[in-house]
């Protein structure tokens, strides 16, 4: 497994496992599935509400856990870090992430700059964002000079976001892929069925390869251990130059499935 380096010099493991929307009861054995076959990153949230089960599923495995901030707690991140760690039975996260910059509620700098004193005492170890636009960066780093390891956003062959990525390159952030195989439309694309035929793998591995070629993070979820096996091995799968401009070509920037990120 290939590690990215992030900016605070941490090294990240560039294939994670996603749970978003697997119950907590289920999804101490999707985790447990996925670090048998080799995963070492393990993403979730508050939101989630499935953090115990993550850290059961877990144990006392070296793992790179990832875990965010909701919005409303966006003026408590210490308070709401605690009560992520007592869920996952862990002294520390490796990566916090405020989940989305909630621009109406004015409070995201606040939380950035609790999320910088969080690093320092050691309870997350590195810290990022989640959903943020260059709008959101410039004013958290313009307010205290720290700049977000990660940035976790929408993108997908049909929504590829290159502004915000162009955005993290400039400050040496890491683009990490939410929802990356967009849905079942995108699985179904002529052009990435045409291109699993060629490459002898899944559509959903060719999707999971071209994040992997760009230099993304990517955090695909899967219910059961026939997805997680089929995701883990995406890595041996290699596209060319010209297939990997194909699925660029995908481009929508109409093509956004979650919400704005100025609106939530």
């Amino acid at each position: 497994m290939t590690d990215l380096t992030l900016n605070d010099g941490r090294g990240m493991p560039q294939l994670g496992l996603g749970t978003y929307q697997i119950p907590d009861a289920q999804v101490a054995a999707v985790v447990r599935a996925g670090l048998d076959l080799g995963f070492r990153l393990v993403d979730t949230a508050a939101l989630y509400h499935n953090e115990r089960g993550v850290g059961e599923g877990l144990g006392n495995d070296d793992v790179w856990v990832t875990t965010k901030l909701w919005h409303d707690q966006h003026g408590d991140a210490a308070a709401a870090l605690d009560a992520s760690l007592a869920l996952l039975g862990r002294e520390h996260v490796d990566l916090y992430l405020i989940h989305w910059p909630h621009p109406a509620g004015g409070r995201f700098v606040d939380a950035w700059k609790t999320l910088i004193e969080l690093r320092a005492r050691g309870l997350a170890q590195s810290i990022g964002v989640s959903n943020f636009l260059p709008e959101h960066l410039d004013a958290i780093i313009d307010a205290t000079g720290v700049v977000p390891a990660v940035n976790q956003i929408e993108l997908h062959p049909t929504f590829q976001q290159r502004d915000v990525q162009d955005a993290n390159r400039a400050h040496g952030i890491v683009t990490q892929s939410w929802s990356p195989l967009g849905q079942g439309a995108t699985l179904k694309d002529e052009r990435i069925v045409r291109i699993a035929g060629d490459v002898g793998a899944t559509p959903a591995q060719v999707i999971i390869a071209w994040h992997l070629a760009k230099g993304l993070s990517v955090i695909p979820k899967a219910g059961d251990l026939n997805h997680l096996a089929s995701n883990w091995g995406a890595q041996e799968v290699r596209l060319s130059d010209e297939q990997i401009a194909a699925i660029d070509a995908m481009d929508d920037p109409d093509g956004r499935m979650g919400p704005d990120p100025r609106e939530m």
